[in-house]
């Protein structure tokens, strides 16, 4: 690997770190530093071209990677503290992974020749980070550091995009001779193959119900288009797994559906599929198991042909198929009228959707973490000015207002409009601190209904007969949670709506205004 230290010839680990980082287009770090980690935050202060964001809590960080990535696509780093430091941000990490979205997580360590004491931060950081990571490694010494950070680089790059977790010693980042390195060549992604295609290419032309089941890169314009020709040729029809990492949608744009979360609205949609053709995602399952229902939600005698996974060049194979299948241009579509902004109803999920597809700004950037509230958005949406959405990929929550956090930080001239479930808000609401003190484009939707409301619905879908003891585990009504007071408290302006009129009023009035605001729509 090529090495150049630029002049610098005492620089120390840490420095030789944060140089290549910046050399490799990292130019964002989330951070939320510790004692081990003093020497990289002297690091970044020297260093031009590294942009400093600072979280209140570890999964903030992690979480505003998240969305960075999933927007910039490229990696942020983050900067943790320790195990106990990687651990608080496990969970949206996790999301991260299964939004495949690429981040250098740097988390410090004691020196090495520390650990040997077990001072009471010591732990096992590796194996905490391996269940999140594509890639882990802890540099040895100095020297080594930026070559370590170099790797990566191109790690967190590789298809499909993932964490790669680098472990920065203490004394590797404040021991002298560090030079800075190259980021090596990211592999290209694999074609699909041919056997496979030609699988697929016989599915779609059998005449028999055929479903092209989509997600990652074929949720963007010209992936999607691609899929529409083929279907408009074929008769076959298309779907979006249950949760993306981003699709590009709204007005004039490919409208698609996702499977639905419900295990029996799930199956009972692919009821009758004889052919599943998937590209760029997994196949359809349950995101729980549940007593006398299947995992796997095709139907037994459905044919599955798994033709471009994740890692693969997607758009690739869908040129492929359109190609083989002899598609036509785009289809006609007929329009679909945006709607008009409700003027009567309660605060529910029709009106709130309906609110949103009238005054979403273009190119606006929705965040969804609404969970229960928000199952039926989708649909009344497709007619919204063009944007993107980005969902809760690995179903853990408290990531919402970090990747809104994250995305707004990527797209400084975007609107963000975080969609947030109130039970999932409370998980991370700290990072609305950072949108204040960052002065970022966030508008945050709090759906207040004061509930777990999902777990209500799992208690029945698993079969239990839940008492008081259980009912009261879900529910956030005593106390009821002030939003107001707590978005205020963290330096964001907020307001309440109790009826329909005070949502649309101060819908107009965040997305009026730049800046982070907060509405708390009691449900």
């Amino acid at each position: 690997m090529s090495r150049a230290n630029e002049g610098h010839d005492t620089m120390n680990g840490a420095e030789s770190l944060v140089r290549t980082l910046v050399g490799g287009g990292v130019e964002v770090a989330f951070t939320n530093p510790g004692t081990s980690e003093m020497h990289f935050v002297a690091a970044l202060d020297r260093v031009d071209g590294m942009r400093c964001v600072l979280c209140l809590f570890e999964g903030g960080a992690t979480g505003a990677a998240d969305g960075y990535g999933r927007m910039a696509e490229k990696p942020a780093s983050t900067l943790l503290h320790c195990g106990p430091g990687l651990g608080n941000g496990l969970a949206n990490l996790h999301n991260a992974r299964r939004s495949r979205t690429p981040i250098v997580n740097i988390v410090g360590d004691h020196a090495t020749y520390h650990l040997q004491y077990d001072a009471p931060l010591t732990s096992d950081i590796e194996g905490i980070a391996r269940p999140v990571s594509a890639w882990v490694r802890t540099s040895p010494d100095s020297r080594r550091v930026a070559q370590d950070g170099a790797e990566a680089i191109a790690a967190a790059r590789t298809a499909p995009g993932g964490v790669a977790t680098l472990i920065l010693p203490a004394d590797t980042a404040w021991g002298e001779g560090g030079a800075v390195a190259t980021v090596p060549a990211v592999p290209e992604r694999e074609k699909a193959d041919p056997d496979r295609m030609k699988v697929a290419v016989e599915a779609l032309m059998s005449g028999e119900p055929t479903l092209l089941f989509l997600g990652d890169r074929t949720l963007r314009e010209e992936g999607l288009g691609l899929a529409e020709r083929i279907c408009a040729k074929t008769g076959a029809k298309m779907m979006a797994q249950t949760s993306n990492a981003r699709i590009e949608r709204g007005a004039g744009r490919v409208p698609i559906e996702r499977l639905p979360y419900p295990v029996d609205a799930a199956i009972a949609v692919l009821k009758g599929l004889k052919h599943l053709v998937v590209i760029g995602t997994t196949l359809p399952v349950g995101f729980f198991a549940y007593p006398g229902k299947p995992s796997l939600l095709t139907p037994p005698d459905c044919t599955i042909t798994v033709l471009a996974p994740p890692e693969a060049d997607q758009i690739d194979a869908l040129r492929q198929l359109a190609e083989a299948v002899k598609a036509g241009p785009a289809p006609a579509r007929p329009a679909i009228a945006r709607p008009d902004v409700p003027t009567r109803g309660a605060i529910d999920s029709a009106t709130i959707a309906q609110t949103v597809a009238a005054l979403l700004p273009e190119n606006a950037i929705v965040c969804d973490e609404a969970v229960t509230t928000g199952r039926s958005f989708f649909p009344p949406t497709h007619a919204a000015r063009p944007h993107d959405w980005l969902a809760l990929t690995g179903g853990s929550i408290g990531l919402g207002i970090p990747m809104a956090t994250g995305a707004a930080v990527a797209c400084p001239d975007r609107k963000v409009v975080n969609l947030q479930a109130d039970g999932s808000g409370l998980y991370t609401a700290q990072a609305l601190w950072t949108q204040a003190r960052e002065n970022l484009d966030v508008l945050t939707v709090i759906f207040a209904n004061r509930s777990y409301a999902i777990l209500r619905g799992e208690l029945a879908g698993v079969g239990a007969n839940p008492g008081r003891k259980a009912l009261d585990m879900l529910s956030l009504d005593n106390p009821a949670i002030d939003w107001v007071s707590l978005a205020r408290g963290f330096g964001v302006e907020a307001l309440q709506a109790a009826d329909l009129d005070a949502f649309v009023s101060g819908m107009r009035i965040g997305l009026g205004r730049r800046g982070p605001f907060l509405i708390e729509a009691l449900l």
